[in-house]
């Protein structure tokens, strides 16, 4: 007698994991890539399409060869008493074995201890890979237009192995924020914050565009970017329902959340935009869709549908007011930031993960212990301000805010320095004035004869 499979393995579970990584991906490669494409000038279009296929490589290979084993291994400092840094960063290592390939999954809890899931700990390894591949191509959109593609690539192998793994570490990997009962059900505090800051810092390293970039700040393709956010709300469930690590009904509920996050957050930018004697765009519409996903992300599987719609509204509210007034306030209106992400990721992953502390409905079910053929119900989240009368999980959903500010913001600045010792941070003047052509051989939309003789130097082109 033969089996496809051990006991352990769920083949609902495992479906549903590579699915949700498959659509987490697919909000990047092509997602941000077409978004990218199309949002920036016709000159830097094929620049940011790629840099985004770059550092979607470029964090898989570092991810398989040793940073998934920080964020999501056995602590690095052991000692028998719990403590801050063995609870700080986990052990760094390759999950390219056998066991880590088709072994059973195992998902960190507080302080080293663990439980095995239903999937093999390949589908784990990639489905965080897609979370920690998505994080600095978002950053990335801060710097388009100026960042030298060099100094780009080795920044992401810094960054993310000293700011994205231990984030993920602490508030994912069983550390020590979420041993004090801060909570991120999918990364509004891990990605969204991290990256809104670290973009932020690196758009005021680096400098700004050239004044006639910032000046004529025009998409090239609308139709792209329609498309390119139409991959991210529907790449978004797999984004939010894939972490309970189950195809259950806590996956449902983080899916069903999520939609509606968004279609809210983007209806109440649409009438703010009127309300304010805007014309309700297209791409402001974006902005908005893409702040409800933000909000809701560190909240999916955590509120109910009430809250849900909340969370969407308040987000888009906070972030449409940042974009379009702080904004003119310093530091923001000193720093060009070329995408707005500090406040489309940024200030909507804080205002989401603050807003959990609210909202937390501890009445959601994240599993099920069986025991003598009763079910009782996990809860999925700890009691909150208006669901328990509890202010400790909003105040280590604040500590937490803080902490991702901080070490995000302190070591991307540290990071670039060092990489500037090395590599010039920005394009050359002479190449930032010609765009894509001097920095890859080829444009967007080739538009004469002539121009196609760059080709001869860059790679070949596709062929099918």
């Amino acid at each position: 007698m033969t089996v496809d499979a051990p006991s352990w393995l769920s083949a609902g579970d495992t479906t549903w994991q590579i699915t949700a990584a498959t659509l987490v991906g697919l909000m990047s490669v092509p997602g941000l890539v077409v978004l990218y494409g199309g949002v920036m000038q016709k000159r830097w279009s094929i620049n940011s399409m790629m840099l985004t296929f770059l550092t979607f490589s470029i964090v898989l290979v570092v991810w398989v060869l040793w940073a998934f084993k920080m964020g999501f291994g056995q602590p690095w400092f052991h000692s028998s008493h719990p403590g801050f840094l063995n609870a700080f960063i986990g052990k760094p290592g390759p999950s390219l074995s056998p066991s880590a390939l088709q072994g059973q999954g195992v998902v960190p809890g507080a302080y080293g201890t663990a439980a095995s899931l239903e999937f093999p700990q390949s589908a784990l390894v990639y489905f965080q890979f897609v979370f920690a591949a998505i994080t600095p191509i978002l950053s990335l959109g801060s710097v388009l237009g100026r960042i030298n593609w060099k100094a780009w690539s080795l920044y992401t192998i810094l960054w993310i192995t000293f700011v994205y793994a231990v984030d993920a570490f602490l508030l994912w990997g069983g550390g020590f924020l979420a041993h004090h009962g801060a909570e991120d059900f999918s990364g509004g505090y891990v990605i969204h914050l991290s990256a809104g800051i670290s973009g932020f810092v690196a758009a005021a390293v680096i400098g700004p565009r050239l004044q006639r970039d910032r000046e004529i700040d025009a998409p090239n393709n609308v139709a792209m970017v329609a498309v390119g956010a139409g991959l991210l709300w529907l790449g978004w469930n797999g984004f939010n329902g894939g972490d309970p690590y189950m195809a259950n009904m806590s996956a449902a509920a983080a899916v069903l959340n999520t939609n509606l996050a968004t279609a809210v957050a983007f209806l109440v930018w649409v009438v703010l935009d009127v309300l304010t004697r805007r014309k309700p765009s297209l791409l402001g519409g974006v902005n908005g869709m893409i702040t409800g996903l933000v909000a809701i992300t560190p909240c999916a599987g955590y509120v109910n549908g009430w809250g849900a719609m909340a969370v969407g509204a308040i987000g888009s509210v906070i972030v449409y007011f940042a974009m379009n007034y702080v904004s003119a306030m310093r530091p923001f209106r000193n720093v060009d930031d070329t995408l707005g992400v500090i406040y489309t990721h940024g200030f909507a992953g804080l205002a989401g993960g603050l807003l959990l502390g609210f909202f937390a409905d501890p009445s959601m079910v994240l599993s099920y212990t069986v025991a003598n053929g009763k079910y009782t119900p996990v809860p999925a989240t700890q009691p909150s301000v208006l669901y328990g009368g509890s202010f400790h999980l909003l105040l280590w959903q604040a500590i937490a805010g803080a902490w991702i500010i901080v070490w995000s913001g302190v070591l991307t600045y540290i990071i670039l320095k060092v990489v500037g010792l090395f590599l010039p941070l920005r394009m050359s003047t002479e190449n930032m004035e010609i765009g894509d052509i001097a920095e890859h051989g080829h444009e967007v939309y080739p538009s004469d004869i002539p121009s196609l003789g760059a080709f001869q130097e860059a790679s070949p082109a596709v062929t099918v």
